[in-house]
């Protein structure tokens, strides 16, 4: 029988899931879960790097990342799910990977390049962020993944990723590590914010959660970007960069119903808010059997220990023997 691909995706825990989490990958990892091996990895450590202070906020989330996961249909029997910070093999073999890369490197990583941009660091950058493609490449490799999911944004990532891993092959003549391949959604970038920002994010305020009550969601939609243009409802409507129907080209099902609605808009005689309505109802649809389950599991805190204890030993157990191999390597095996 054909060895299942591994796959390694995760999130960090710096605060609850929204739908462009569930759109963009949450949905994705449902499916592939019948398909490939999947570890999902918690990031504790890497929210830290630009979370220092705060960290009762990342334990905190962890137990909302975890419910999320269970709430949106991830199965722990299927999947295993871990938290980074219990793994210390990993934060080991960072340590080695730094020894292969220059800071230089780092620094011209796109990725990491952006977001410093967009968090503000100037000069300040913290060295546990700048290492931040270091620390996951050691989380792809030490579990010998196969598949990273990732948007188009992180593909540098897993590029700098596969530097590592030749970098270290070549220089103590192995082939232990293994190179990965980027699983780019088909669903293409990240969903807008409700504000009509490029991104949707907890800190500008602009995001859906899928912990959101159903008068959460419908006073947020309500609020959502449209068309400024749009004054009357006989006005004719824009559709480009109306967040709405960003949202029912994403979420609805009936493709042809938005179709009509789009053609209504575009030559006017309808509202803004019959076209919110609309989405409202798709979004519940979509959301409230997920808050349904949700809610249970919330209730259930020793549960989502359960599952993070025992997904994070069977992590720990791959993760070293990925490190008895790379220590062998490394003639760092001292007492073997």
């Amino acid at each position: 029988m054909t060895q299942k691909k591994r796959i390694l995706t995760g999130d960090r825990p710096t605060g609850p899931l929204h739908i462009g989490h569930y759109i963009g990958s949450l949905a994705n990892r449902v499916k592939l879960q019948d398909t490939h091996e999947q570890i999902i990895l918690v990031a504790d450590v890497q929210a830290l790097t630009d979370h220092a202070a705060q960290p009762e906020k990342i334990r905190a989330n962890m137990i909302e990342v975890v419910s999320d996961y269970l709430a949106v249909g991830i199965d722990p029997q299927k999947s295993t799910i871990a938290i980074q910070s219990l793994i210390p093999e990993i934060a080991e073999l960072t340590i080695f990977y730094l020894n292969l890369v220059t800071v230089n490197r780092l620094r011209r990583n796109p990725t990491v390049k952006a977001e410093i941009l967009q968090k503000g660091f100037g000069e300040n950058v913290p060295a546990g962020f700048l290492m931040y493609p270091v620390s996951q490449a050691a989380d792809i490799t030490i579990f010998k993944a196969d598949l990273v999911p990732v948007g188009a944004d992180q593909v540098p990532v897993i590029e700098q990723t596969n530097e590592l891993v030749r970098a270290f092959n070549r220089l103590y003549k192995t082939d232990i590590l293994r190179e990965a391949e980027p699983l780019v959604p088909t669903v293409g970038g990240r969903l807008s914010g409700i504000d009509g920002q490029a991104k949707m994010s907890k800190s500008l305020g602009n995001a859906i959660y899928l912990s959101d009550s159903a008068d959460t969601v419908a006073q947020k939609v309500k609020s959502m970007f449209t068309d400024p243009g749009h004054l009357r409802v006989s006005d004719p409507g824009k559709i480009e960069g109306n967040v709405v129907f960003t949202y029912l080209d994403i979420f609805a099902p009936d493709k042809q119903q938005v179709a009509q609605m789009k053609e209504h808009y575009q030559r006017g005689g309808l509202g803004d808010m019959v076209v919110k309505k609309y989405l409202i109802d798709v979004l519940e649809s979509v959301l409230g059997p997920i808050r349904t389950r949700r809610e249970q599991i919330v209730q259930d805190r020793a549960l989502v220990m359960d599952v993070v204890q025992k997904g994070t030993a069977h992590a720990r157990e791959l993760a070293a023997h990925t490190m008895a191999e790379v220590r062998k390597i490394m003639s760092l095996d001292y007492f073997s």
